[in-house]
């Protein structure tokens, strides 16, 4: 592997830069990746957050940009505006000295700002994938002159919903330019992005750690999604943490979770896109320093987070690749301690767990929830190793005389003593054991096709009518959410992923808080959360669907 940056074809300017800044040699996907990309060939890199892959991509940009030009030589997707804003911010300090005009583009910014900047001339634009469309759209972001496309953490921007937001933008550039793809894991939709739009992509994977770790004992637990918290509160009551992450699914997964388990007397705190850089570290200094003992994050936000004597990490949510998981897991278990990984999974995501099982090549150990019962013994077992410690070191000189005074009263010493353990557990009052309903059943589609053709035998046998299934009617929506109706439909070619793109781009909501989505021939009808409305329909001036204004407003 190389071992300093001026071996990997960089100007002497920027590796003195480099330098300035404090660092002292590439990292293996830097090494790799750095003098391919100089060379102006596309490549697609595999590595995780965490091992160097902005300065990767970043510097054979700044190493490649002509001089003169009026127009974006660059143009770096990411999927958030922490990221976008990470991005720009480690450009702009790699080539302070160079005057290089770096843009950020995202929601929650000022468009008179961004179009100002266009218009005066920027070499690279770092954009979220929403507001880099809208700027298209409104023809003030031009990419005629784009030498090079680089698409950063490829695998979120797919789980968010902005497939089509790339592949849309990716139409707009240049034929000949050259595409870098950046990811941690590599779905299937992503080999087809390559496969489609990437030229001879020389592939480079950097292996950072093992697929899993011995020492990480890795469980699943059957429940349904609506106990998923009442269990998580009863492995916090068993298990012995000492420090744990739970991974949910979304920025208002991660909220919510952190609250209500706030509530329940176990203190935790969410970290998510939604913080800002200097809430984001202050909330990670407290996991540090141990005065914060659980963090419910998502992938995104979890990304580059290093913390040792991690002793939990919980999946909530299940993540939809086996590789998420291995990378989520991989933060217990480390520098020689032991772990636990432990995932909670409804019946029918049980073919998710067997994907995990078949990319790691482990079993993973199926357990059993514990019981109201179990909890009491346990919590009975603490209180009475409690007691025995202060039994054994005698230091209650002023207890005892405050007893005795009691006894001498005529109190019965053995009552004294149950009010004193009573006394002891009061805290256990604010935390009461919550219910969890007998697991629902998750039949396979043959096992549902045959119930179906026994119940259809059955109304023939008895010559009565066969019951339909009615039809969910539009105006129905899932509890929780609003219905919106756009002036947009078939006839317009409207499709689901432009819904989602634009709603949750220019809103700055996530995509998976949309739902149900009915495109009919001259409308289109969505449902959103109920607490995101306000952000939805304070946009209403913003919403375009390429380059056509639309309106939203609130079914009826």
């Amino acid at each position: 592997m190389t071992t300093n940056f001026s071996e990997l074809g960089l100007h002497q300017e920027l590796v003195e830069g480099l330098t300035a800044l404090g660092f002292t040699e590439p990292t293996a996907i830097q090494s790799a990746a750095i003098p391919i990309l100089i060379e102006g060939q596309d490549v697609i890199g595999q590595a995780q957050t965490g091992t160097g892959k902005t300065a990767a991509f970043s510097l054979p940009i700044l190493q490649n940009l002509e001089s003169g030009l009026n127009a974006p030589q660059a143009l770096i997707v990411s999927p958030t505006r922490e990221l976008a804003s990470q991005v720009a911010q480690a450009i702009f300090s790699y080539s302070e000295t160079l005057g290089t005009r770096v843009l950020p583009v995202y929601g929650g910014q000022s468009y008179d700002r961004q179009i100002r900047r266009l218009k005066k001339g920027v070499d690279i634009v770092v954009g979220t994938p929403g507001r880099l469309i809208d700027l298209m759209n409104r023809n003030v972001l031009r990419l005629d002159e784009l030498k090079t496309l680089v698409l950063d953490e490829a695998d979120e921007m797919l789980s968010m919903g902005f497939v089509e937001d790339i592949e849309a933008i990716l139409a707009n550039t240049p034929e000949s330019r050259q595409t870098a793809l950046f990811s941690a894991t590599m779905p299937k939709e992503i080999r087809r992005l390559a496969t489609q739009y990437m030229r001879d992509p020389e592939t480079i994977t950097i292996k950072t750690q093992q697929l899993t770790v011995a020492a990480i004992d890795q469980r699943y637990y059957l429940v349904n999604e609506k106990d998923k918290l009442a269990a998580l509160t009863r492995f916090f009551e068993i298990e012995d943490i000492t420090r744990a992450i739970i991974f949910a699914r979304t920025r208002i997964g991660t909220d919510q979770l952190a609250n209500e388990l706030s509530l329940r007397g176990f203190t935790a705190e969410a970290l998510n896109g939604d913080l800002a850089q200097d809430a984001r570290e202050r909330v990670l200094n407290r996991f540090r320093q141990n005065k914060l003992k659980i963090l419910v994050a998502t992938d995104v936000a979890a990304r580059g987070l290093d913390v040792d004597d991690i002793s939990h990490v919980f999946n909530f949510d299940l993540p939809t690749d086996a590789e998420v998981y291995v990378h989520r897991i991989g933060r217990t278990g480390r520098a020689g301690k032991s772990g636990v990984a432990i995932s909670l999974a409804t019946p029918k995501e049980q073919y998710r767990l067997q994907r995990i099982e078949r990319y790691t090549k482990q079993k993973l150990n199926k357990g059993t929830i514990p019981t109201a019962e179990e909890i009491k013994d346990h919590r009975d077992a603490k209180l009475l190793a409690d007691f025995e410690v202060w039994l054994n070191r005698g230091r209650c000189k002023h207890e005892r005389e405050i007893i005795e005074r009691y006894v001498e009263e005529g109190h019965d010493p053995v009552q004294l003593a149950a009010v004193a353990l009573k006394v002891m557990r009061s805290g256990e009052k604010q935390r009461p054991i919550e219910d969890i309903g007998p697991l629902k059943s998750a039949k396979g589609r043959g096992e549902r096709r045959r119930d179906d053709r026994r119940k259809q035998r059955g109304n023939e046998r008895s010559n009565e009518p066969r019951e339909r299934k009615p039809r969910r009617s539009r105006s129905e929506k899932e509890e929780g959410m609003v219905k919106i109706k756009i002036d947009i439909g078939r006839k317009d070619g409207i499709r689901p992923g432009e819904i989602v793109g634009m709603v949750a781009s220019m809103a700055n909501i996530p995509g998976s808080s949309i739902g149900r989505i009915d495109i009919e021939n001259d409308h289109t009808f969505f449902d959103v959360r109920e607490e995101h409305l306000g952000k939805v329909m304070d946009q209403q001036s913003r919403y375009r669907v390429r380059r056509q204004k639309v309106a939203l407003e609130v079914a009826k």
